[in-house]
């Protein structure tokens, strides 16, 4: 079985002036012989799965097929087309000082020294992750104009291997939503759909890298802030162990939910971004001490994969994600999925977790109540704007009623009550009772099967609008994916259909859900998956569009 030998033009770049022709020849230190795979040009194709676009502008820029200047320009373009239509951006900065690290580095090519793996890759950063040279303001009012003194963690590993921050991405207000319509400053739209929610809190995030207005992007997910937004703009989100990835940098919602993921348009390069910025990190109490492995190093081409490549492999479908509430399109889009995983040799069978209902109410009690004492640091004198007032109390009163909008707001109190005197055994503590029996029910679940599959979020994407003023409706989307922040586990989202709306048809992602810190095989798994579904195209049309 030979490595991803074959890497293809990326599909959704073959529609530019601009091609990136196939493959890395070449490596960085900090990625071992074997993490960027070696790769040969041949079986150029419009059909072919997509492909790493990581490895592709490694391989063109040290061909020189490309300068890294030509690349910038090209993306600056399309996302300068694109951004009125989508407002994935809260902050783009200056053409100029894009090229100026564009420059830099065909300077150091053309010096023959060594560059990052991730050299000349755009990547968009969300805007609750602390950036030093751009502002990071969370998508609220109350830290408008702010800009950090240092890079979140993440970010810093992003630019030490060559990543070019291309932009901080629009947010629900602190992550608190599911549409992005909860940003202070502007609503996204679904690249697929204008009309259309990108889903959130990431959405900028995801919105991004569907409408190839960066290479990757970082998002951060809370109960689902990555994987929902990643289905419903048809690209693959990675939610690592909780643990994996540093916190440090990340603005804090709820601390013990966290978790800092990955966006790109293929398997392979959400591999290569979590390899990047995964690991151990001093100033994080909670990021883990695990080593982390290549989770490259099992990557097969497809012309190397066998009849039965996932031969033995146990997929366990969660019946409660495909039962009442759940859109009939997606429910088939997941069972065809399945179908999928059976002809790629895996034993399929539906797996019953009793207690997965249990985990959205539990979820919210959790959630809003660390976010009811993260947010108290926000009251205009520590940080946050500050309204004026003669008294104290009056100064932090007005500063978060004019800073924090109603979704905060709401959440806040919801917090604070579960926490008072009186009312912590009846919601707090039995929440946490409850995330212990999910705990356990999802580990029971893992020990008798491989992996679990189930949708990423109950319908494709909804109006703009359409439930804003129904939080409890806005609320139930998030059923599929708290589980797995209340369990700490690592999960990949990944586009495996259709369903009817829109002038294309609208994206319904595969959530497969693994065992702590075996992001690795998830990765595999999704690779495979993704070589082998060739029935569909996940280019939205602002793609094409936009070169009209």
């Amino acid at each position: 079985m030979k490595m991803l030998s074959t890497l293809q033009t990326p599909r959704s770049l073959s529609r530019f002036s601009l091609l990136l022709p196939s493959a890395a020849t070449t490596t960085s230190s900090h990625f071992s012989s074997s993490s960027l795979p070696h790769a040969s040009v041949s079986d150029q194709s419009s059909t072919v799965p997509p492909q790493s676009q990581i490895l592709s502008i490694r391989h063109s820029l040290l061909s020189r097929q490309v300068t890294a200047v030509d690349l910038a320009q090209s993306y600056l373009t399309r996302l300068r087309l694109t951004e009125p239509q989508l407002h994935s951006f809260l902050h783009v900065p200056d053409d100029s000082a894009v090229l100026a690290e564009a420059r830099e580095l065909d300077r150091r090519i053309d010096g023959g020294e060594e560059i990052g793996p991730l050299a000349g890759v755009f990547v968009a950063v969300k805007d609750n992750i602390c950036t030093a040279d751009m502002p990071s303001t969370g998508g609220s009012r109350i830290l408008q104009g702010y800009r950090p003194p240092f890079d979140a963690t993440a970010v810093k590993r992003v630019k030490e291997l060559g990543g070019i921050v291309v932009g901080k991405t629009n947010l629900d207000e602190f992550g608190m939503g599911s549409t992005t319509e909860g940003s202070a400053f502007q609503v996204t739209s679904n690249p697929w759909d204008v009309s259309r929610v990108p889903g959130g809190s990431s959405g900028g995030s995801a919105a991004a890298v569907s409408a190839r207005q960066c290479v990757v992007s970082l998002g951060s997910d809370t109960g689902g802030s990555v994987r929902q937004p990643a289905s419903f703009c048809g690209v693959v989100g990675l939610k690592p162990t909780y643990g994996r990835v540093s916190r440090f940098g990340l603005m804090a919602y709820a601390s013990s939910l966290d978790a800092i993921g990955c966006f790109g348009s293929s398997v392979a390069d959400a591999g290569i971004l979590l390899h990047a910025i995964a690991g151990h990190d001093k100033f994080d109490a909670t990021s883990s001490k695990q080593d982390v492995p290549n989770f490259l190093s099992h990557f097969v081409s497809e012309s190397s994969l066998g009849s039965k490549p996932l031969k033995g492999l146990r997929v366990g479908l969660i019946h409660e994600t495909i039962d009442d509430g759940v859109d009939s399109g997606v429910i088939s889009a997941i069972r065809e999925a399945a179908l999928h995983f059976e002809e790629l040799g895996c034993s399929v069978n539906e797996v019953s977790l009793p207690s997965f209902s249990l985990g959205l109410p539990a979820y919210y009690i959790l959630a809003s109540s660390e976010s009811s004492s993260n947010l108290s640091r926000y009251d205009g004198i520590r940080y946050g704007n500050q309204v004026f007032a003669d008294e104290l109390d009056s100064l932090y009163g007005n500063s978060r009623a004019q800073g924090f909008g109603s979704e905060v707001k709401m959440r806040i109190l919801m917090g604070t009550y579960a926490l008072s005197a009186g009312y912590y055994d009846a919601y707090y503590k039995r929440a946490q009772q409850v995330r212990t029996i999910i705990r356990n029910s999802f580990k029971e679940a893992l020990n008798q099967n491989d992996i679990l599959i189930s949708p990423a979020a109950p319908s494709a994407a909804y109006k703009i609008g359409e439930k804003k003023n129904d939080p409890l409706a806005m609320y139930a989307g998030d059923i599929m994916t708290v589980n797995v922040n209340l369990a700490g586990l690592p999960a990949l989202v990944l586009p495996c259909g259709f369903v009817d709306g829109g002038p294309a048809g609208l994206p319904v992602g595969l959530q497969m859900i693994g065992a702590a810190f075996d992001e690795g095989e998830l990765l595999r798994v999704g690779h495979v998956f993704e070589q082998t579904l060739k029935k569909f195209r996940f280019v939205p049309p602002i793609v094409a569009d936009s070169t009209a």
